[in-house]
């Protein structure tokens, strides 16, 4: 195995918004091809209960970017929450994160693939470890989606504000009652050349060994 191409593949798999090609349309078979790897992952128990849902009707697709942008213009207002997350935790970062989210959150209709992965249960009134055995089983699919995307030119980024209206959502595409939205991944070919790593904290300030802040 070339670990250098596989190094370069983790690490260069950035979130993309505004170099996404609204423009050049994605094959059927190149989507296909991506989830086909993409449930090698692993799952809780083997149960298997992802579903992905590929929406490609521009109807459809302006129906979600709608609610999307609702769920948007809330959370950047202070009025929805996303994990106790915020974009101006930093100032210049934050603008850019902002920018660039709000270009996404704009053009989201023309963006040529919009892919909801889904999964069968409701835990939203369990306790943690449902949650966790739930989402578990569902995100490492997501994470390789993407990568296997990446691997082939294609950008996507994985976004969980429409959720704020899942229940629109699900009625506009006729989701069951017991199926839990857990995303939607904008996909289109890339623009410009490679993406480069992220700026992130060294590893030691965020790993602990043997116990909360112990480190060796």
């Amino acid at each position: 195995m070339d670990l250098a191409t596989v190094d370069h593949l983790l690490t260069t798999t950035r979130s993309v918004r505004k170099r996404l090609d609204l423009k050049r349309p994605v094959e059927a078979d190149v989507i296909e091809r991506c989830l086909e790897i993409a449930i090698q992952s692993p799952t809780g128990s083997n149960l298997q209960g992802w579903h992905f849902l590929v929406v490609t009707d521009p109807a459809l697709k302006m129906g979600l970017a709608e609610l999307y942008r609702q769920a948007f213009y809330r959370y950047v207002s202070g009025g929805l929450t996303s994990g106790g997350a915020t974009m101006t935790a930093n100032a210049s970062a934050g603008a850019a994160i902002r920018d660039s989210a709000t270009y996404l959150a704009e053009h989201l209709q023309e963006v040529p693939v919009l892919v909801l992965p889904c999964v069968a249960g409701r835990v939203e009134n369990a306790g943690v470890a449902m949650q966790a055995s739930l989402y578990g089983s569902i995100f490492p699919a997501v994470w390789s989606f993407m990568l296997a995307l990446r691997a082939r030119g294609l950008g996507s980024v994985l976004t969980t504000l429409h959720l704020g209206y899942e229940r629109e959502a699900a009625q506009l595409l006729d989701i069951p009652d017991n199926t839990t939205q857990v995303a939607l991944v904008p996909v289109a070919y890339f623009t410009g050349a490679d993406f480069k790593l992220a700026q992130r904290k060294p590893v030691r300030e965020i790993t602990y060994w043997n116990g909360w802040e112990r480190r060796e």
